[in-house]
């Protein structure tokens, strides 16, 4: 359909607003409000224009692995979401400088950088660097 521009925001379910408020505001995200409706929603937004909505309604059960990510059986659904970034050294270095570890790390023949890691539920993050 031509009438869609763009995503206009990921939703994520999270435990605790105040961990997952916490983590996002290391890569730089700024909270803009929540939580806010009948599920609750929180809002965070980059200044790059990327929004994510938190639904604080996930289990307690920290025990609870990524269904997506961390079974044997594959299930369908949204994996992981990829920032574009343009410094991977400089990420790598902000996310050391927070104790964030890097799960996975793939470089490509034509240059092309990726890495992962998790936020404080287990959701995937990948930074991607294009090649040139």
């Amino acid at each position: 359909m031509k009438e869609i521009t763009r995503i206009n925001h990921a939703g994520l379910r999270v435990r605790d607003l105040g961990i997952t408020r916490e983590f996002y505001e290391k890569l730089g995200f700024v909270f803009i409000v929540g939580p806010i409706g009948p599920e609750p929603v929180a809002v965070m937004e980059h200044p790059a224009g990327i929004n994510i909505n938190f639904i604080l309604n996930a289990s307690d059960d920290a025990s609870e692995k990524n269904i997506l990510s961390d079974m044997p059986v594959k299930h369908t659904g949204f994996t992981h979401f990829a920032l574009e970034i343009t410094d991977v050294e400089g990420v790598k270095s902000t996310l050391a400088s927070h104790n964030i570890p890097i799960t996975e790390t793939i470089n490509l023949p034509d240059g092309t950088e990726f890495f992962f890691i998790r936020d404080p539920d287990g959701n995937v993050i990948e930074f991607h660097k294009p090649a040139g």
